[in-house]
């Protein structure tokens, strides 16, 4: 156990259920360690599974969960936009217990996922829509281009889908607008 990791488990409502992740991961023989405000775990500092908590659930997090069998189905697809990782949710402390055996199976699956060194090929970020705001500020501010195209893929795509996620058209400029300081100082969305 990690102690710059405990206070995540203290401070949840998800605590028993959060504690009985945090068992399983570790009786996997990987390492603890806090990434993205979440327990990590991880196998040579390749990330294997997170865990992480929402309003209705709790949930492991296997970073390439496409990858791996998922014989019994529970895997799930967190949003049509995540492309690699998959979540096994849970709503109560009874279900992670019960199904101990199982999340151990998939953790050590995923393990050897990273060990056999397989990768996902990611669509590439020319593969996103553009929301027609965004795009015309490419085209008239140069400076915003030029910053854009520095960003990480991972960033790109995070504001390319910001941006076009509104119906309406004000509001995807408002978005745009918005963002335009954070891109020209080379930040992602949520930096």
């Amino acid at each position: 156990m990690n102690p710059k990791v405990d206070f995540y488990f203290n401070k949840s409502k998800w605590q028993q259920e959060l504690t009985q992740l945090r068992t399983i991961a570790l009786d996997t023989g990987l390492t603890e360690e806090l990434k993205w405000g979440c327990p990590c775990y991880m196998l040579q500092n390749k990330n294997i599974v997170l865990i992480h908590e929402f309003k209705e659930y709790c949930a492991f997090l296997f970073f390439k969960g496409i990858l791996l069998k998922d014989s019994k189905g529970i895997l799930i697809q967190q949003t049509k936009n995540v492309q690699v990782a998959r979540q096994i949710r849970f709503t109560n402390l009874l279900e992670i217990i019960e199904m101990q055996d199982t999340l151990k199976a998939y953790i050590f699956e995923a393990i050897e996922v990273e060990k056999a060194g397989l990768k996902v090929p990611l669509k590439k970020t020319e593969a996103f829509a553009i929301a027609d705001e965004f795009q015309h500020t490419l085209n008239t501010i140069p400076a915003i281009k030029t910053a854009f195209e520095a960003l990480t893929p991972g960033r790109q795509r995070a504001y390319l889908l910001h941006f076009s996620q509104p119906k309406l058209a004000k509001t995807r400029e408002s978005r745009v607008e918005k963002y335009l300081p954070k891109i020209l100082d080379g930040k992602g969305l949520d930096d």
